[in-house]
């Protein structure tokens, strides 16, 4: 009887076990049963959010769950991706983060609710997209160098509208490489700055493809020169800054997918592995491109990686310029 008791103990006990032990993996693997949200720390129709909405579109195809956008924007995108931190790691709330929420707040801002890395599991690099130098068309300027000896002869002679801190930060290098005294006006938007070099008030502006595509097809502004590494598809026949004298000048906004700390590793893989299938598809590719994004995709650990090099890269710089957001 004693062994029949211990029988029916030790059965007991290895039941208990497997259906205990594994819970989270079982949850894990029934993954997804319900909606996906994916926070947008941006208004709603701004670049990200169209690109987020267009991926979204994708990864409900694939999973066979919907996958709602929402919006909280504000604070230079710090409110949307707070919350986004706050939510449970169950990969049913992910995050659509940039080059400020997850690589340069953090030293733009005097507070932080969040940490960029102790906060979040990378997912994938979803775009990427350089800025461009442009000028109005009635200035001599033909090369970032026709610039660059015009400001050393007569200080003040072209002047840079930065409708960003992207902007703001591609001229404090620029500045640091080449020595030159550049002098950036800050404008809120690229609407306002665009008017004051499209009427002749400034020679210059820093500024995305997908803003300053219309007037460089008119003929009304023309592209000095790229922040990519490389030659891009995005603004095709435009030499980087980098091959103008300036090697190793390079500066891509991004956006890459995130989930809260904690989310189990296998739905972050299955996510990994979602968005790379999905960016592969030729229709998607275009449409994105279409945007002004370079679609990117790639490991969560690429992804980990190059976001620790961004914060690496542009704390002494912004910290050197005293470039502050609040």
């Amino acid at each position: 009887m004693r062994n029949l008791s211990a029988r029916i103990i030790t059965t007991t006990a290895a039941s208990l076990m497997v259906f205990t032990v594994p819970a989270s993996q079982a949850q894990s693997s029934a993954y997804p049963n319900k909606p996906i949200r994916i926070i947008v720390a941006y208004a709603a129709g701004q670049g990200t959010d169209v690109a987020t909405r267009l991926l979204g579109e994708q990864i409900s195809k694939e999973l066979g769950q919907p996958v709602v956008v929402e919006n909280k924007a504000g604070a230079g995108g710090i409110l949307g991706t707070e919350l986004a931190a706050q939510a449970a790691g169950d990969g049913y709330t992910l995050t659509m983060g940039t080059n400020a929420t997850h690589a340069l707040n953090e030293f733009l801002y005097a507070k932080m609710p969040y940490d960029p890395v102790k906060d979040f599991e990378p997912i994938a690099m979803v775009g990427t997209f350089p800025m461009v130098l442009a000028v109005g068309t009635a200035t001599p300027y033909r090369t970032v160098g026709d610039v660059l000896e015009a400001v050393k002869r007569k200080p003040g002679s072209a002047d840079i509208a930065m409708p960003s801190t992207s902007a703001r930060l591609v001229v404090e290098f620029l500045k640091e490489r080449s020595g030159v005294p550049l002098f950036g006006i800050p404008y809120k938007g690229s609407g306002s700055a665009m008017t004051d070099v499209l009427g002749g008030q400034l020679s210059l502006t820093i500024d995305t493809p997908l803003a300053l595509r219309p007037h460089l097809a008119s003929g009304k502004l023309r592209a000095l020169g790229v922040t990519s590494g490389t030659v891009s598809s995005l603004v095709p026949g435009v030499k980087p800054v980098a091959e103008q004298g300036h090697p190793g000048f390079e500066f891509v906004a991004w956006n890459a997918l995130y989930a809260p700390k904690g989310t189990p590793a296998e739905i972050t893989r299955m996510l990994n592995a979602t968005v790379n299938k999905v960016l592969a598809k030729p229709e998607l590719r275009q449409r994105l491109l279409d945007l002004g994004f370079d679609p990117a995709g790639g490991s969560a650990a690429y992804l980990g990686v190059f976001a620790r090099k961004e914060r690496e890269r542009w704390a002494p710089i912004i910290k050197s310029a005293g470039i502050r957001a609040d």
